[in-house]
């Protein structure tokens, strides 16, 4: 049986963007991390072709605090013009400052591998009595060691953390966040490994008491 076992993670830093797509050219950070973005961190732990990590909780542990910020973007996205002069765009942005979260997630064995597991990741799972126990064994371990499979992020690549790890004792939830997010993002790749981009969104999703529960994770189940 596909058992699944609880992970979590605390991660704080300087600046955070979980980008709101409707925001346009001068994007938007919404206050807590999507179900991708949380997703994606934890990944940047522990990624096994055969791991399945599935988001379920955000606590929000600093206020929340809007700060613009702004930057000179080279990339391929820049009109033909000002690439063809060897010019930048000045980008605009609102971001998070100095936030903190605490972030809870299943780990279990993938049921969506469209067949990309290499030989030796499967020579593996035949070895091992409870792959989904040895995840969360595996990722506990990573964890206390500090170490990553690639650096984690607090949304743009840019923004690392000053922490991450276990749950620290002096850390706290603000119980006084209350709001409704009439649309949130909630993942980019859900079809699985190697698949197309397919953007799926959460409707009126609820931060009550500082916790942040995702709506479509029975999706993924």
């Amino acid at each position: 049986m596909n058992h699944s076992y609880p992970i979590q993670l605390e991660i704080s830093g300087q600046t955070a963007m979980w980008t709101r797509p409707d925001s346009g050219d001068c994007p938007v950070s919404y206050p807590a991390p999507t179900f991708s973005a949380v997703k994606g961190i934890f990944e940047s732990i522990l990624f096994i072709q055969s791991l399945e990590i599935i988001p379920w909780k955000v606590e929000i542990c600093a206020p929340i605090v809007y700060h613009t910020y702004n930057t000179n973007y080279g990339g391929p996205l820049r009109k033909a013009g000002v690439v063809k002069g060897g010019g930048s765009y000045q980008l605009l942005a609102s971001v998070l400052v100095n936030p903190c979260y605490r972030l809870y997630a299943m780990v279990r064995l993938g049921k969506k591998t469209n067949g990309k597991i290499s030989v030796r990741t499967q020579s593996w799972l035949t070895d091992t009595t409870s792959p989904s126990h040895a995840f969360q064994e595996i990722f506990n371990r990573r964890l206390h060691r500090g170490q990553n499979h690639h650096v984690p992020c607090l949304g743009w690549k840019e923004f690392t953390p000053d922490y991450v790890g276990i749950f620290r004792p002096g850390t706290c939830v603000f119980t006084d966040i209350n709001m409704t997010i009439p649309s949130m993002l909630y993942q980019v790749f859900p079809d699985g490994l190697n698949s197309r981009v397919r953007y799926v969104y959460d409707q009126n999703v609820q931060i009550q008491n500082g916790k942040l529960e995702y709506l479509e994770v029975n999706r993924a189940q």
